[in-house]
């Protein structure tokens, strides 16, 4: 397994902390190695359960559309476990579409999961 900073940009990384407690954290993850690809990122967003509720994933989600719009990014995409409310919610809220439903595509626990897939694009960046 590769550690976690092999499989993320290096780029678009960001930390929320209040004081010495983290909050928060959001990186994005290439989709493909391919150069047609370059421009489309994974999410992926922890918010503490002790943050959850207070704003920290709306600033963290917006500083990393930015910074990956800044990157040149035009598609973000995200996969989210349906009962995961608030992160469906956070996704919406940013402006995240729902595209579609991956049945019993990841394992956690032994139990099989769907994945709700939902995509963000960009309206400065890939527009032409």
């Amino acid at each position: 397994m590769k550690p976690w900073s092999t499989n993320h940009l290096k780029k678009c990384r960001l930390v929320a902390f209040l004081g010495d407690k983290c909050m928060g954290w959001a990186a994005l993850s290439p989709v493909s190695k391919r150069a047609v690809y370059s421009g489309v990122a994974e999410v992926s967003i922890y918010i503490s359960t002790h943050a959850q509720g207070k704003g920290v994933g709306s600033k963290l989600m917006q500083a990393l559309i930015m910074q990956s719009e800044e990157s040149g990014l035009w598609t973000l995409q995200s996969g989210i476990f349906p009962e995961n409310n608030g992160s469906i919610k956070l996704h919406e809220k940013m402006g995240f579409r729902y595209i579609g439903k991956r049945e019993r595509i990841a394992q956690r626990d032994g139990i099989w999961k769907d994945n709700l897939l939902f995509e963000r694009r960009s309206k400065i960046v890939g527009t032409n």
